[in-house]
């Protein structure tokens, strides 16, 4: 029986707790650190089982394998704790790691593990197949309602108005590492994206902000010479967080019961 810690009790961390304590084959729920303490001890009140609520550091000591839910300004800590203890780390931040690129280092020389789930991004899989041979291009556009990017530091600093608007407009062009710094909490999918086929910077993003649209929406091309296919993807929106879509959560519950299921579907 895998123990499993969760670091970050918000939109992602609340729905992979539960699914933890409904049970997945092989895994218990042992332990949960959270910035926010009263929340996370309400939300830990409605398991069925007593969770111990930690600092990242015990919960990494405790657990084999430890989930990051958590903002990415803490994700350096989280990745440290867990990968120089040699324990495996499962997280949808691809900004994160594309930021401390560093950290599959430390895995490799403590004999931990730093899993990067599906998130929201449709298709990984074949990217990372057809990575395994020649990929020419890979280009992603990103279309998101206004309230799903209005908090974005690149809208911040930019000073774009997302207030009021009559049709889409493109609020950034660039790589996939530039729009990871732009836009930390919303485009994961392009760092995941970059991750897995030609890397960061050869992977080009648009972003756009969409009145029209209730659902986050991303298309991807690929031009490899195995394959030459476009995807496209609309996200349910959280009900708690605009900026995630549901499908997040679900794809990290997906990644755990994969661990310990006697068949597995998909690389």
């Amino acid at each position: 029986m895998l123990s499993v810690g969760i670091i970050g009790l918000g939109t992602i961390g609340n729905v992979v707790a539960k699914a933890l304590d409904d049970r997945i084959s092989g895994m218990r729920l042992a332990a949960i650190a959270s910035g926010r303490r009263d929340k996370a001890l309400a939300s830990i009140a409605k398991l069925s089982e007593q969770v111990d609520l930690l600092t990242i550091d015990e919960v990494a000591e405790r657990c084999d394998i430890i989930v990051d839910c958590a903002p990415k300004a803490v994700f350096r800590d989280i990745a440290m704790a867990v990968l120089s203890r040699g324990r495996t780390l499962v997280t949808v931040s691809g900004a994160g790691i594309l930021a401390n690129e560093d950290i599959e280092e430390v895995a490799r020389q403590n004999g931990g593990q730093l899993v990067l789930a599906t998130g929201a991004l449709l298709g990984l899989d074949a990217v990372r197949a057809a990575a395994e041979g020649t990929i020419h291009s890979v280009r992603m556009i990103t279309r998101k309602p206004p309230n799903a990017l209005r908090d974005a530091p690149h809208i911040i600093d930019n000073n774009i108005s997302l207030d009021r608007l009559n049709g889409a407009i493109r609020v950034f062009e660039g790589s996939a590492r530039e729009g990871a710094k732009a836009f930390p909490a919303n485009v994961n999918v392009a760092a995941a994206l970059g991750l897995a086929g030609v890397g960061a910077d050869a992977t080009q993003l648009e972003v756009w902000a969409d009145p029209h649209l209730d659902r986050n929406t991303h298309a991807i091309e690929v031009d490899a010479d195995s394959a030459k296919f476009t995807l496209q993807i609309e996200n349910v929106q959280s009900e708690s967080n605009p900026g995630t879509g549901k499908i997040t959560a679900l794809s990290v519950i997906a990644c755990l019961r994969g661990m310990t299921a006697p068949m597995k579907v998909g690389t």
